[in-house]
């Protein structure tokens, strides 16, 4: 008589070192990999230009100093002295100060500089996301068909290869450099949706919250690339920047092309136990051979259109940081340039702590059952949004005082780390055979995020380096924060949909008309005689 097979739990798999784990380090790294090349011209280009010149320095903000002090002995002159000029400030919002008495930091230049404007430096830095949003769909489908460890190494790969050859390109000229960073975002653009293909094959349903904790090696790929740059360029240059990329992204690769596989029947090295029992984790969900892409499923999807809205929203509060925290804090506070990598890199590691936090969280709560998840995806989203937009509500009124500022652009970010068990985990949910397409396409609008937050604050500050100016900014932001997440959390779900598997469905409706037994539905494989029942099937349908 046949024994039923047991299902395997997690307490089942006591492997020393499960290969989820060496999945979830080595994606880890390569977001962090791609962020780096993302941000680092960010701050290497304060390097990069000339010093601006004298006549210019009276536009600067009424808050500049010579350098942060952090003694504890010192902090409360500051605060007071701060507050005093904040209050300054408001009474007179519209006026431009003349403070050509306060002298802007020197950047130290120990390499070629260039005599780029405000207005090239803008469009420098975003030249990345002109065409990144291309790549986005078709890195989904890429990595549907030919596997995310192909598309998402070679993504990162090339964009590594292309970062070694920056300064080269700089000194050919300033079209030849922006050629480069815009060829360079295009060949990046394939690897975040085709990540999600990989996590919807190794990672069961309850742990998708703490695996895409991983993602966050952007906020870590962020944060270092700010704090490291600033001594980088201080001691070797802005070249050792990209040089550094180039040595630490080609390590990478190759570790990931000895360690990673696209799902655990294909990794050699995995355990029997931990194969069987992510495979009857996942169950049906994920299907070998897949019908044609049901476009038009997917594209009429209101869960699908409110990711892809809570995603852009949550990511406008983080693109803002990201891209222009170090004009804020050297050009409104007057930081050098290593205090402005440190004070502009430090939040991002409060993102990647807040998302292991609430992730593990999000897991329990699921697992335990002590809410639906649709409701734990609406909850971490509406922190991801909802509560960044209250933090730029913050920093627009800190006024001087950098150390609010600090304070709420960190808790900003780390706000924002909800999205690994908000956004970005109910999309897998939705739909684990096209999530990386889904992705794709929520991604490929946040592209708008890359070169409309460096516009909108080139609007506003353009010869005009005030409080009052940024004030605007960020209040701008926040009602774009509040209004995506309000938004999302009255009419997104989580639930699976019906068309992440269209054969299954066709042939459970095909059962209806007998065309096919009951039988043949448990797999949805696409074998020879399921393959002429169902095009039997569709022609007596279109009959």
């Amino acid at each position: 008589m046949d024994r039923k097979e047991k299902i395997l739990t997690e307490e089942d798999v006591v492997d020393c070192c499960p290969a989820r784990r060496t999945l979830w380090f080595m994606v880890f790294f390569g977001f962090m990999i791609n962020y780096n090349l993302r941000l680092n011209m960010n701050i290497a280009i304060v390097s990069m230009v000339e010093n601006r010149p004298k006549s210019n320095i009276s536009l600067t903000s009424e808050c500049i100093v010579n350098e942060p002090v952090f003694n504890a002995s010192n902090i409360h002159n500051n605060y007071s002295n701060s507050w005093n000029s904040t209050v300054n400030v408001y009474h007179n919002k519209s006026k431009i100060h003349d403070y050509s008495s306060h002298v802007t930091p020197k950047v130290p230049t120990l390499s070629p500089t260039y005599p780029w404007n405000e207005k090239e430096q803008g469009i420098l830095l975003g030249a990345f996301f002109w065409l990144h949003w291309l790549t986005q769909v078709p890195g989904g489908i890429l990595a549907a068909k030919y596997g995310t460890k192909l598309v998402f190494g070679l993504s990162n790969f090339i964009g590594v290869l292309l970062a070694l050859l920056i300064p080269t390109a700089a000194s050919f000229g300033y079209r030849y450099l922006l050629l480069l960073r815009v060829i360079q975002g295009i060949c990046t653009g394939f690897a975040w949706p085709s990540m999600h293909n990989m996590t919807a094959k190794w990672i069961p349903p309850n742990q998708r919250s703490k695996f895409i904790t991983a993602y966050l090696g952007s906020s870590v790929g962020a944060g270092l690339t700010y704090i490291l740059c600033g001594f980088l360029m201080d001691t070797l240059g802005w070249e050792a920047v990209f040089y550094f990329t180039g040595t630490v992204g080609s390590i990478w690769y190759l570790a990931w092309l000895f360690l990673v596989y696209d799902s655990p029947a294909q990794h050699p090295r995995i355990s029997e136990a931990e194969r069987k029992f992510i495979e009857d984790s996942l169950g049906k969900t994920v299907t070998k051979n897949r019908a044609p892409i049901p476009w038009r499923s997917i594209l009429t999807s209101v869960p699908v259109w409110m990711n892809c809205l809570g995603h852009v929203g949550g990511l406008w509060g983080l693109f803002m940081l990201l891209s222009n925290a170090p004009i804020y804090f050297r050009f409104i506070h007057g930081w050098k340039l290593t205090s402005t990598g440190i004070l502009s890199g430090v939040p991002q590691f409060f993102r990647m702590l807040s998302s292991m936090v609430i992730s593990r969280v999000g897991d329990y709560i699921l697992k335990n059952q002590l809410m639906s998840r649709t409701n734990v995806r609406k909850l971490a989203t509406a922190i991801s949004t909802v509560g960044q937009g209250f933090c730029m509500i913050a920093i627009a009124y800190s006024g001087c005082n950098s150390m609010i500022a600090f304070i709420f652009v960190g808790a900003s970010a780390a706000c924002h780390g909800a999205v690994s068990t908000g956004v970005l985990a109910s999309i897998v949910d939705n739909s684990p055979n096209y999530a990386s397409i889904v992705l794709g396409i929520a991604n490929s609008l946040v592209c708008f995020n890359g070169f409309a937050t460096p516009a909108l604050v080139g609007y506003f500050t353009n010869n005009n380096q005030t409080i009052y100016q940024w004030q605007k900014i960020y209040l701008i932001s926040a009602t774009i924060l509040m209004v995506t997440g309000v938004l999302y959390t009255i009419f997104s779900s989580s639930k699976l949909m019906a068309w992440n598997d269209e054969h299954c469905n066709e042939l459970k409706e095909a059962v209806e008309l007998r065309y096919v037994e009951d039988s043949k539905t448990e797999t949805c494989n696409d074998g020879e005689e399921e393959k002429m029942l169902k095009n039997n099937y569709r022609e007596e349908r279109k009959s």
